[in-house]
């Protein structure tokens, strides 16, 4: 099977498919949901598409559905169309970040994540897009989601949620970023930034796992970028379902902030659109025992005449807001470095 034909097939005839490569994976996987159901996730198994806090979690179920695997043919890099730094948002997204900073040093918040979204206008080929992020993405999460009642998804994340084998988990604390290089060199904001995350979820599964071990801080790089990741790995008990899991890691801090409550309300109240499924999560629930689910980050999502991009940075009471925007930038290359107009 030619997996890009068939995926064109799939758009013209508006099936509910999925299709997406696992990191440092040459394979594809294609699932094919075989009616344009809008399916509720209630712990299904299939592939798995939840937005960051309200709306629908969606799931393609494995069972009813037809399911394909091979490796990709050679990919030749499509011609990428540049599009010029839009600056409109700066303003506002920098006194959104110093709202966050205030509501640090006040009390009310130890770190709080902010995004923005960013539409390109035009048409654009989903997939030679589709082809770039496979090809210049190796080491993410890449992946094609398309459902006619939830619309067209894709992204290449550098973030794993949670893997988990029959009882044996893994999941990471990232945070931090900056531009990739042989030498990257980490302020106290972003150690700071990536030990909160790293602090969170060792609190919140402690008491209710076993042998859990959690590993140094690495860099690590993710297309142009860098961040710091360590790895935290451990064993579920009958008291603690996968489920279980999931539910106290999203949303992590790493996409939302702490206390989990607070950042969530002030997202909610301050950044005025919705993330809808950006800052999700997705992947696959308990195929072959394994649930291996990634943050939806570095994503875009497809419209009739635009493509819109979600970015967004960590917060702490160290942050300068005119970086913090920067950040956003460089970020949303990962994704206007694959468009391709059609």
């Amino acid at each position: 099977m030619h997996v890009f034909t068939e995926i064109q097939d799939l758009l013209s005839q508006h099936q509910a498919f999925v299709c997406y490569a696992k990191p440092n994976a040459t394979a594809w996987n294609l699932l094919v949901q075989q009616n344009d159901n809008c399916i509720a996730f209630s712990g299904q198994n299939g592939f798995v598409f939840v937005p960051f806090h309200e709306g629908t979690k969606v799931v393609i179920p494995f069972e009813g559905s037809a399911f394909f695997q091979g490796d990709f043919e050679e990919i030749d890099p499509e011609t990428v169309s540049l599009f010029p730094t839009d600056h409109v948002q700066q303003s506002s997204f920098e006194n959104l970040v110093a709202k966050g900073i205030s509501a640090i040093a006040q009390g009310n918040l130890d770190k709080v994540v902010v995004s923005r979204n960013h539409t390109i206008p035009g048409h654009f080929s989903v997939i030679a897009s589709f082809k770039n992020i496979i090809k210049t993405y190796p080491t993410a999460f890449r992946y094609l989601f398309v459902h006619p009642k939830i619309g067209i998804w894709m992204g290449a994340t550098p973030e794993q949620l949670v893997q988990i084998h029959t009882n044996e988990f893994e999941t990471v604390a990232l945070a931090g970023t900056k531009l990739f290089s042989d030498a990257v060199d980490w302020t106290p904001k972003e150690i700071t930034e990536q030990k909160i995350v790293t602090d969170y979820i060792v609190s919140n599964i402690s008491s209710r796992v076993k042998n859990l071990a959690v590993s140094e801080p690495q860099t690590i790089q993710a297309g142009n970028l860098a961040h710091l990741k360590s790895v935290i790995t451990g064993q579920l008990t009958t008291d603690f379902s996968v489920l279980d899991l999931i539910t106290t890691l999203h949303p992590t801090p790493a996409i939302c902030g702490l206390p989990k409550a607070a950042a969530t309300e002030f997202i909610l109240t301050n950044e005025q659109y919705h993330r809808s499924y950006y800052a999700g999560f997705l992947g696959e629930y308990n195929f072959q025992d394994t649930t291996d689910l990634f943050v939806n980050l570095r994503c875009m999502q497809w419209e009739e005449q635009a493509v819109t991009i979600y970015v967004g940075c960590g917060i702490t009471a160290d942050s300068d807001p005119q970086l913090e925007y920067i950040e956003t930038v460089n970020k949303s290359m990962t994704m206007r470095n694959v468009l391709v107009k059609s």
